[in-house]
């Protein structure tokens, strides 16, 4: 029998040859391969968002950039929850990654994913009226929704009011979170969170 044809992410990227070198991160990073890249919310099971494309959880986050310590990010044109708006911008960057990278934009997304994961971070234990913090490990699907919120932040804070597009910000964003620079955003928001669990435990 002939081998089924397998597909690319929108007939543009090569999925088969991605490698997820984390390996907590790897039931969390979901890599299918799809024409189109839509689950039309339909996962309904508890945890359902585990079980969607990396690709879309980013767009959907695009959507819904969340907030930045108590201030919450005013909705943009980009980040209206619209499908189509959000994808077009997250295949722009992917091309942008891909011509300044030269190597496959998806397997960047994962390494940038993997390097701005935090593995500790701390929460507050009350006792007797008292409240102080205290060291945790993060979980692996936790750890994937905090980078990818993370990336997205950094995008919204130099894209907005300047005169940098999101789709550019963007694109270096993830570059620099994959090379594991600290001009990105994410990658000092990681380092902060684990330097608070040292502190703490």
């Amino acid at each position: 029998m002939e081998q089924t044809k397998q597909f690319k992410i929108f007939d543009r990227y090569d999925i088969s040859g991605i490698q997820i070198k984390d390996p907590a991160l790897k039931p969390y990073i979901i890599l299918a391969p799809k024409l189109v890249v839509k689950s039309y919310g339909r996962q309904l099971e508890k945890l359902s968002h585990a079980k969607l494309n990396i690709i879309e959880r980013l767009a959907g986050r695009l959507g819904v950039p969340g907030h930045v310590g108590k201030k919450h990010k005013i909705i943009t044109n980009w980040g209206s929850g619209k499908y189509n708006t959000n994808m077009k911008t997250i295949i722009s960057c992917l091309d942008i990654i891909e011509k300044k990278t030269g190597k496959n934009p998806v397997q960047v997304l994962v390494d940038a994913v993997e390097n701005c994961s935090p593995r500790d971070e701390i929460t507050v234990i009350e006792s007797a009226g008292a409240r102080y913090p205290q060291a945790v490990d993060a979980s692996p699907l936790r750890r994937v929704n905090m980078a990818i919120r993370w990336i997205v932040q950094g995008a919204y804070g130099k894209s907005f009011g300047k005169k940098t597009k999101m789709v550019d910000a963007l694109a270096n964003e993830i570059i620099a979170a994959a090379k594991g620079t600290m001009e990105s955003y994410a990658m000092g928001k990681k380092n902060e969170s684990e330097k608070q669990a040292d502190s703490a435990r």
